[in-house]
């Protein structure tokens, strides 16, 4: 069990000859979370931050979580085990008040380092990376309205051969397919970067909402879950991918109207020095 704690600042002075300053507050942290190890054969993999400091992810492998909480993308982690991706765990948190998620991504580290002993140092490489960019105008149309309450639980199971519809202000995203509704272009760049294994830099200067659905035919190793066609066992099979569709580049000009375009630049790496499988109390 975790619980926050709080510490006040402090300065004492003494006849003007030095002072001395108390430690800065400690990080934040959940004041209570369980990690489950998950067996079930549904291969969905959610994350869903909620208000009053409620924090749940379901079926979710510790190497998608530890991205997430800092802010990295896959190819940004090395020195991973297999284990922190084969293996799938739900988490139920709660932290005190009504934080950000942008706050819970802290509390993820926390918890990554307090039950996984999780270790680790920055490196700093130079790769390339994408510019996203508008290549042709008026192919990507704002939406309409606002999301209204998100509803709670579980979604409805997948159908077979059918693609659910994304969440309002959330994605989807399936080999040879993303779709969204009512997001931001920053939800689209961190897909595109996962897909791309790039980072991706948007400079396509849009800054409403909008709805996704791109269609596409993925290179080999492209997307990075279940082949096209199959899933984790148990799961229904996902739509067929057409084979002679277009790449991800040509999809995203001729469907959106964006490009991506190739140069170098400065990546920042984690790199693990060692973790343990999580305890479950």
């Amino acid at each position: 069990m975790l619980r926050a704690t709080a510490l006040a600042g402090l300065t004492l002075c003494v006849h003007g000859a030095f002072s001395q300053t108390a430690p800065p507050p400690e990080r934040p942290e959940f004041e209570v979370a369980s990690i489950k190890l998950n067996k079930s054969a549904d291969g969905r993999i959610m994350i869903r931050p909620a208000p009053g400091g409620r924090f749940t992810a379901t079926g979710i492998p510790m190497r998608f979580l530890i991205t997430e909480a800092y802010r990295i993308k896959d190819f940004q982690l090395s020195g991973a085990p297999s284990w922190l991706l084969s293996e799938r765990y739900d988490i139920e948190a709660k932290a005190d008040g009504n934080p950000s998620f942008d706050t819970m991504r802290v509390m993820l580290q926390t918890l990554l380092e307090d039950r996984l002993k999780l270790k680790y140092h920055h490196e700093t490489k130079e790769m390339a990376v994408y510019n996203l960019v508008v290549a042709k105008p008026g192919k990507l149309h704002e939406a309409e309205g606002d999301c209204g309450p998100r509803p709670q639980g579980l979604p409805p199971p997948l159908e077979p051969g059918k693609m659910p519809s994304p969440p309002c202000g959330g994605m989807f995203m399936f080999p040879g397919h993303i779709s969204g509704q009512k997001v931001p272009m920053s939800q689209l760049v961190d897909i595109l970067s996962r897909f791309s294994g790039r980072i991706v830099i948007d400079q396509t200067n849009l800054t409403a909402k909008y709805d996704i659905d791109l269609q596409y035919t993925p290179d080999p190793g492209q997307f990075p879950g279940p082949p096209p066609g199959g899933g984790p066992p148990g799961a229904p099979p996902l739509p067929p991918v057409d084979p002679n569709g277009p790449s991800l580049f040509t999809a995203l000009q001729e469907q959106l109207g964006l490009k991506l375009e190739s140069q170098k630049g400065q990546v920042e790496m984690i790199v693990i020095d060692h973790v343990e499988r999580p305890s479950e109390n």
